[in-house]
């Protein structure tokens, strides 16, 4: 028998006897855990989850009649005081025209009752034709694609700076593809550089 057969052999051997002798080290050395102890919660967070209800990581997806396609996620969302907050939103939209649009926001508070969701706080929208826009305030319709910010709009597009007392995403026929539409004051400062790029 050659040294390379006599050391397979002695390693058949040992490399089995090394692992049993590490497993129980590792049952030997584990510290032990008491099955009837509490999971560690601050506890702000037990008195926030007994006084309201939430649901952690919501997601929520569906489509309009005319075929855009919606997204919607969140941090977190809770019931209290009549309405239901959601925290750290992410809005997206996969329009029927080819074009996509992402809003995030603070926050959003949903109305039932009226069918509308109000976002706000640091709400940006970036669309793929690439508008970059900022308000304080979004509201939108949940039974069709009807955004509008009441407040002040700035961003930025492909022809420059925009500013705008209000924006509006919908349709402008029915069936007809989502558009982007500023009113209200609207100032551009147009950047000719922009478009030739």
């Amino acid at each position: 028998m050659d040294w390379y057969s006599r050391m397979v052999a002695w390693l058949k051997v040992l490399l089995p006897l090394m692992a049993l002798g590490l497993l129980s080290t590792l049952f030997l050395l584990s510290r032990n855990i008491d099955p009837t102890a509490s999971i560690p919660f601050a506890e702000k967070d037990v008195q926030d989850r007994l006084r309201d209800q939430q649901i952690t990581g919501p997601f929520f997806s569906g489509a309009t009649s005319s075929g855009d396609l919606i997204s919607f996620s969140a941090d977190k969302v809770g019931r209290g005081a009549g309405k239901t907050t959601a925290e750290n939103v992410v809005a997206k939209l996969d329009l029927a025209g080819g074009t996509k649009v992402n809003i995030t926001a603070n926050q959003a508070d949903l109305s039932m009752s009226e069918q509308t969701v109000t976002l706000t706080g640091d709400v940006k929208i970036t669309t793929s034709t690439l508008y970059k826009v900022t308000t304080n305030r979004l509201t939108s319709s949940l039974g069709q694609l009807d955004i509008k910010s009441p407040d002040e709009v700035q961003g930025s597009g492909p022809i420059g700076q925009i500013t705008a007392g209000s924006l509006q995403i919908s349709a402008v026929k029915d069936g007809g593809p989502a558009q982007l539409i500023f009113t209200n004051a609207v100032k551009l400062i147009y950047d000719p550089q922009k478009k030739r790029e």
